[in-house]
C-alpha cells in the first residue's frame, strides 16, 4: 500500500516589501487557507479573508496566489 503525500503549507520569509506569495497546493475555498505574519518580536497573527489578503486560484491543482493588502 501507498500512502500519498502532499504539501500543505508554505512559509515565506517577507521584507516589507514583496505583498504576493504563492501557495502550491490545492484549495476549495478562500477561507481554507490559514494566513500568518509574525513581527520582529515572533508574535504570530493570524490574517483575516478578504480584509487581510486576496487569493487567486482556488479549486486549481496547482494552487495559486495570495496577495496582501497594504499595510500587511
Amino acid at each position: 500500500m501507498t500512502v500519498a503525500s502532499e504539501t500543505s503549507r508554505n512559509d515565506y520569509l517577507g521584507t516589507g516589501i514583496k505583498a504576493d506569495y504563492d501557495y502550491t497546493f490545492r484549495i476549495f475555498a478562500a477561507t481554507d487557507l490559514l494566513v500568518t505574519k509574525v513581527d520582529t518580536a515572533g508574535v504570530e497573527t493570524a490574517l483575516t479573508y478578504p480584509t487581510d489578503f486576496s487569493v487567486s486560484g482556488v479549486g486549481s491543482f496547482s494552487g495559486g496566489n495570495i496577495v496582501l493588502t497594504a499595510g500587511n
